[in-house]
């Protein structure tokens, strides 16, 4: 029997002792609310599904809350997706072992997507260390924008519902005008918001004016670095301190900024999360260890990046006395030139302070003279009638960077957006460059 079973006795646990009538679900657009009796009614209509089946909700409707629990009611796979184009091929299911009732997709932004298996204890302690660590309240109601397919959604919203009765708001729509409208609007009983986003999310809400006098009590970034200076500016206008949330698929949190006020450094991404514990290997690269680290990938991975309760990352890190942890990039990111590794982060954390660049993204390609390794592009999505930023930016670069680390080739790219995530893919943009250069000489 998988151990869906334990996640929905633990949900009935919640269910038993919310008050009659206390809300646990609302969906905005729709108008429809659910207690959390309500939300059991509803899950004890849905037929019964074999037990191993696997299902895939997706990740921007509230069916995915019910689909949740049904699955784990009848023991079956949950594996949410975006869309459901994105489903895997429901063959590569048939060997899962009997303990894994969740898989993720992972964002694909180093590579493929690949899929990470979960049992029932590792999600339990996903939530309660993320409910322990960032103080949720069930006074202060999860709005929810993101993705619940996503690790962070599904992490950040779903769990905390189903296991620890922190009630969800789903509006489902970043757009500044909804959130503004919705963030308005507290539901009976509630003190204040939670609001877990990703920066691009923070960056159009602050734009337009969105947070101005809202009753946010906890806001939360996560899904890609948050730019320090767009942590300070939300800061100073409407005194919101943005938590900057670091994790993954692998694993679920990693470090949580617990600070009462902006970082001192775009590289500071927090402490650790309750019940973790983190260290730097040999390599430079942070490892993590807890009950809340994924079983191990499908297909199973042989290069031992993750099982046994330990997830070595990619990310280089260095964790000082304090326990504070700074991120350096990533090992498989960092560029040669010349022998010289460069961080491809180090240059954006730059490039984002430059006036009118609203995104920027580096990497590395070959160079035709074998003896340089590679050269360095840099990416940059300009704010319009800015047709001078790159000038100004090569002007930084000079001033902070060696000239061996300074981009040699710049592409101006309005289609470079962060994705539903808030992700940049190094690996996609790379292609699409090369891509392109090889165009130019056919």
């Amino acid at each position: 029997m998988r151990e869906g079973n334990s996640l929905f006795a633990a949900w009935g646990r919640v269910r038993d002792s919310a008050d009659d009538g206390q809300l646990a679900l609302r969906e905005l657009r729709g108008g429809r609310s659910w207690t959390f009796a309500e939300i059991q009614a509803e899950v004890d209509a849905l037929p019964v599904l074999a037990t191993g089946q696997w299902c895939f909700p997706t990740g921007f409707d509230v069916a995915l809350i019910f689909e949740t629990l049904r699955a784990w009611r009848d023991g079956a796979v949950l594996c949410p997706v975006e869309r459901q184009s994105d489903a895997p091929d429901p063959v590569a299911f048939d060997s899962l072992p009997d303990r894994v009732v969740h898989v993720k997709l992972t964002s694909g932004s180093t590579g493929g997507p690949r899929l990470v298996l979960f049992d029932g204890d590792a999600l339990a302690a996903d939530a309660r260390k993320i409910v322990s660590t960032m103080g949720l309240r069930s006074e202060w109601p999860n709005l929810g924008v993101i993705s619940m397919a996503h690790s962070y959604g599904f992490s950040s919203l779903v769990l905390p519902l189903l296991l620890h009765g922190i009630p969800l708001v789903w509006l489902g729509d970043p757009l500044p005008g909804a959130v503004e409208t919705a963030l308005a609007v507290l539901p009976s009983g509630a003190l204040g918001w939670t609001l877990p986003a990703v920066p691009a999310m923070w960056r159009a809400w602050q734009a337009g004016d969105t947070l101005a006098e809202k009753p946010v009590r906890l806001a939360i970034s996560a899904g890609a670095p948050l730019p320090i200076e767009l942590e300070r500016t939300i800061h100073a206008s409407t005194g919101f301190k943005i938590h900057n949330f670091y994790g993954s698929s692998e694993c679920g949190g990693i470090a949580y900024d617990r600070f009462d006020s902006p970082r001192s450094s775009a590289d500071l991404v927090g402490t650790a999360m309750d019940e973790t514990t983190l260290s730097v290997n040999e390599e430079g690269c942070l490892e993590v260890a807890g009950d809340s680290v994924a079983l191990g990938y499908l297909p199973m991975d042989d290069h031992g990046q993750l099982g046994g309760g330990i997830f070595r990352t990619s990310d280089l890190a260095t964790i000082d006395e304090r326990g504070e942890v700074r991120l350096a990039g990533r090992r498989d990111d960092l560029i040669n030139v010349a022998g010289r590794k460069i961080s491809p982060a180090r240059i954006e954390s730059i490039l984002v302070r430059v006036p009118g660049i609203r995104h920027a993204l580096v990497f590395g390609c070959p160079s035709p003279n074998p003896t340089r390794g590679d050269e360095i592009v840099a990416v940059v999505n300009l704010e319009p009638d800015e047709a001078e930023t790159i000038g100004t930016a090569i002007r930084a670069m000079a001033n902070q960077l060696a000239p061996h680390e300074c981009p040699r080739h710049w592409w101006s790219c309005p289609e470079l957006e962060p994705d539903v995530r808030g992700k940049l893919s190094r690996s996609q943009w790379r292609e699409r460059f090369l891509q392109s250069r090889s165009d130019e000489v056919e």
